[in-house]
């Protein structure tokens, strides 16, 4: 391995052997990185599979040419592995948890809210039905009773007409066609509001993964290029180099006391600044995962809704509307005294009973229907949760590992550069010198 790391790092290969073997690294590297590549745009940023394999193929001999002949831009390639792990990677991790939720959550929120939807339309449509018919049972009534008016013992005190005028709605077609239109007014503004939302995410993610990994390139490369041109750029660590250099010079000594700032970039304590900087970058991932929680909560909400507004239409029984009329007819006379003489008259007051109606109607309210087209909620996948999870605690590890990914990247960079290597860890010891001559 450190042969072949040795070869990939040279600028020049020494002969067709080293020149073969640079080949075929670089050959097997493009072929993974094109093969993710394609992975990347056709599963996370749903590109067409015709357009996505046609860019890997050109980005993977694009890369192969220039890894090949190109020995600066092999190094920022190298370099862009371990900047993954930084905030760069973060922003990548990022934008395909918000690409996971939209082709995964967001449809499964707006299905669950059509499904609301579909059992008040069909509630709706059966109560107004049933309360349609209801207008038939008040005819029957509307006409026995004026039957029953008519009725009387007596033609004097018959009406000319004992029957009501009762307006029946005969045709419902016209109330149905009307909810029809409403219902599919309303899917059609849901369609295209899910579109919308869809589209709108889409394009945002498409846009902010190029960005970011275009931002990921330019930090490789600008890492690098203030490694080659800035002596005092990221230039505090422990290397072995620096030890032999101070060991040749009998000045051990200096890489002992005379600076606590210096840290060896294979170990693991962390400075001050890298602390703080690691507790910064973590409450920024848990704002983040606040935000994903929400998601998902709202997830679960529509689907709990859904689930019991189907589970409840479906056990809704037929409301009783009973109907009782209650009616009487009486007539009498009454024959007030003459004043001054009260036998002319023989009766005060004389009733006569006319009628007598008491019936009881009974008819039933229902509010759901077996006929009713009700899409069954959508329950919340579990795998796009594992799959979120795992993705969270992979950006909370790159929190913590981003301070070694770039201590990686400076190994990287001194490998491929080993003269601006001896000239900063020239540098570094001189620096140390001149504190300790101060000391």
């Amino acid at each position: 391995m450190a042969d072949l790391w040795w070869i990939y790092s040279k600028p020049v290969p020494a002969d067709s052997r080293e020149l073969w073997t640079l080949f075929v690294q670089c050959s097997c590297i493009t072929a993974v990185i094109g093969g993710l590549f394609y992975n990347w745009m056709f599963a996370s940023l749903e590109y067409s599979r015709h357009l996505s394999l046609a860019v890997a193929i050109s980005f993977s001999l694009l890369l192969l040419l220039t890894l090949f002949l190109v020995h600066p831009a092999r190094c920022v390639f190298s370099m862009i592995m371990p900047t993954l792990g930084t905030k760069q990677g973060r922003k990548l991790l990022f934008s395909t948890c918000i690409m996971i939720a939209v082709v995964n959550i967001t449809p499964n929120i707006i299905g669950n809210i059509k499904t609301i939807l579909q059992v008040i339309k069909c509630i709706c449509k059966n109560s107004s039905d049933s309360l349609l018919n209801s207008t038939a049972l008040l005819e029957k009534v509307s006409w026995e009773f004026g039957d029953a008016v008519q009725e009387t013992i007596h033609s004097i005190y018959k009406p000319m007409n004992g029957h009501f005028r009762f307006s029946l709605l005969q045709n419902s077609s016209l109330i149905y066609q009307k909810m029809h239109l409403a219902g599919e007014k309303i899917s059609r503004e849901f369609l295209s509001v899910e579109v919308l939302v869809k589209d709108s995410i889409r394009v945002a993610n498409r846009l902010a993964a190029g960005f970011f990994m275009l931002y990921l390139c330019f930090e490789s490369t600008w890492y690098l290029k203030n490694y080659l041109t800035d002596l005092r750029f990221d230039n505090f660590y422990i290397t072995e180099r620096l030890e032999r250099l101070a060991a040749d010079r009998k000045a051990p000594h200096l890489l002992g006391g005379s600076s606590k700032k210096l840290l060896r970039p294979t170990g693991w304590k962390l400075s001050w600044e890298e602390v703080m900087l690691c507790l910064v970058q973590a409450m920024l991932v848990t704002v983040a995962l606040l935000l994903m929680l929400v998601v998902v909560a709202m997830e679960h909400f529509a689907f709990s809704v859904a689930h019991t507004a189907v589970r409840k239409a479906a056990q809704f029984s037929a409301v009783p509307v009973t109907l009782s009329i209650k009616y009487k007819v009486s007539a009498g006379l009454a024959c007030p005294a003459l004043p001054g003489d009260p036998t002319l008259c023989h009766f005060r007051e004389l009733k006569l009973l006319l009628g007598d109606f008491n019936r009881t109607y009974h008819h039933q309210l229902i509010f759901s229907s077996a006929q009713c087209r009700i899409s069954p909620p959508t329950a919340p996948n579990p795998s796009v949760l594992l799959v979120l999870g795992l993705l969270f605690c992979i950006l909370y590890g790159t929190v913590f590992l981003e301070t070694f990914a770039r201590r990686l990247c400076r190994g990287i960079a001194a490998s491929f550069f080993q003269g601006c290597e001896e000239m900063r860890v020239l540098y570094l010891y001189r620096k140390l010198c001149r504190r300790h001559s101060k000391e």
